[in-house]
C-alpha cells in the first residue's frame, strides 16, 4: 500500500495522521508513506521529526474579508495543485487522503484529478470549508461525529472515529505519574489545560479560584501554556499550594489524561477523540475563536450524552471553575456515570476502521 497523506496547519489535523500512519505501519510494515505539507505550518517540524517522508507546497489560506492578499491566494492555489500533481506522478500513491487544512485542499483536488483513490476525515462536529470543498472530489469521507454527516454527499460518508482514539485507548492508568508533578497518587485529581499554548480565559478563572482550590480534599494539575507561564508565576509568588501543580507544559499528557479524575480543557478534536477513548469525565470551555463555533459542537455530543459538562467561555470565572469540579469530583455516582457515558461515545478501533475503509476503497 502506497500512501499520500496531506493535512496541517493545526495539531488537529495532523495528530490523527500520523496516529492512521503509525497503526498501518504495525499491520503492514510494506506500506509507505509520503506526507505532504507546508513549510510553514506545524507539520513541517512534526511530521519531519517523526521520521515520515515529508514534501512541501506552497499554499495558503482565503482572508475572511475582502482583500487583494485573495488573488495571491488563487494563484498560489493553482499552483500547488500543478505541484501536487507532480509529487502524485511521482510517488504514484493508491489513495490520498486529506485530513483537513487548506494545504489538503490542493493535494485531494490533484489525486481526484489524476483518477487517484482519495479520502477525506473531518475531526470536527463541523465540516471545514475545505473539505466541504473536497467532498464533491474525494471517493469517500470519514467522520468522527454522526452529526456532521449532513454537511456532505450521504453515499460517501463514514463514520471511522479519530485515529489517536486508538492510541489513547491502550494506556493503562499509572497513579505513580502524580509524583512526577509533586501530587499525591491517591488523591482525586483534576487535570486543568487550555492547549499547548495556553488559554487566557482558563489562566485567569484560574487564578481568581486558587485561594479555593487550596481549601479542597481533591487536587489540581494545572498547565499553562508556555505563552503564559512566567506571568503564571510572578501571579502565584509567595502563595502556598499543597494541593496544586502548575506547569508550563505537559510532555506525558496521554499517561496523564490516563490517570487522572476530570479534566477541564477546550473541546478540540484531538482532546475528544483522547477523553472518549479514555472514558475521562470532562468540563469542556469551547474556545470561541474557532470556525462556525464547531467547539461548542464538538462539546455538545458529549454533553448530550451526560459525559460532560459545558461552561461557555464567557461565563469562565473562579466561582464556576470550583463549582464545575466540585459537583463532579465530590459526587462519585455522578463521576461513574460519566466515565461510563463517555467510555459509550469514544470509537477505540478509529485507525483500524479508517485503515479498513482505505483498503476496501483501494480494493
Amino acid at each position: 500500500m502506497k500512501v499520500i497523506i496531506s493535512g496541517g496547519g493545526t495539531g488537529g489535523h495532523i495528530y490523527p495522521a500520523l496516529a492512521f500512519i503509525r497503526y498501518v505501519q504495525q499491520i503492514d510494515p510494506t506500506a509507505e508513506f509520503l506526507y505532504v505539507g507546508t513549510e510553514k505550518g506545524l507539520e513541517s517540524r512534526i511530521v519531519r521529526e517523526a521520521g515520515i517522508p515529508f514534501e512541501a507546497i506552497e499554499i495558503q489560506g482565503f482572508k475572511r474579508s475582502l482583500s487583494l492578499e485573495n488573488f495571491k491566494t488563487i494563484q498560489l492555489f493553482f499552483k500547488a495543485i500543478k505541484r501536487s500533481k507532480e509529487i502524485i506522478k511521482e510517488f504514484q500513491p493508491d489513495v490520498v487522503i486529506g485530513t483537513g487544512g487548506y494545504v489538503c485542499g490542493a493535494v485531494v483536488y490533484a489525486g481526484a484529478k489524476l483518477g487517484i483513490k482519495t479520502v477525506i476525515h473531518e475531526q470536527n462536529s463541523v465540516a471545514g470549508v475545505t473539505n466541504k470543498f473536497l467532498s464533491h472530489y474525494a471517493d469517500k469521507v470519514a467522520i468522527c461525529f454522526p452529526d456532521v454527516k449532513s454537511d456532505f454527499p450521504a453515499e460517501k460518508v463514514v463514520l471511522t472515529g479519530n485515529p489517536r482514539a486508538q492510541e489513547v485507548v491502550q494506556i493503562q492508568p499509572n497513579p505513580a505519574v502524580l509524583t512526577e508533578y509533586g501530587l499525591d497518587p491517591n488523591k482525586k485529581t483534576a487535570l486543568i489545560f487550555g492547549g499547548s499554548r495556553g488559554a487566557l480565559t482558563i489562566n485567569n478563572a484560574f487564578l481568581e479560584a486558587v485561594d479555593t482550590l487550596v481549601t479542597r480534599d481533591y487536587q489540581v494539575l494545572y498547565a499553562s501554556g508556555r505563552y503564559y507561564y512566567d506571568e503564571m508565576e510572578k501571579q502565584l509568588a509567595g502563595k502556598e499550594l499543597p494541593n496544586i501543580s502548575v506547569q508550563p507544559y505537559i510532555d506525558n499528557m496521554q499517561e496523564v489524561l490516563a490517570t487522572v479524575d476530570v479534566t477541564l480543557a477546550r473541546s478540540g478534536a484531538t482532546t475528544m477523540a483522547e477523553i472518549t477513548a479514555l472514558g475521562l469525565p470532562s468540563i469542556l470551555v469551547p474556545s470561541p475563536n474557532v470556525t462556525n463555533d464547531h467547539q461548542t459542537k464538538n462539546a455538545m455530543s458529549l454533553v448530550n450524552a451526560k459525559a460532560a459538562v459545558l461552561v461557555r467561555d464567557a461565563e469562565l470565572n473562579g466561582e464556576t471553575l470550583v463549582k464545575a469540579l466540585d459537583d463532579t469530583l465530590l459526587d462519585d455516582d455522578r463521576l461513574a456515570q460519566m466515565k461510563q457515558a463517555a467510555q459509550e461515545q469514544g470509537i477505540p478501533d478509529a485507525a483500524e476502521r479508517l485503515y479498513h475503509l482505505v483498503n476496501d476503497l483501494i480494493g
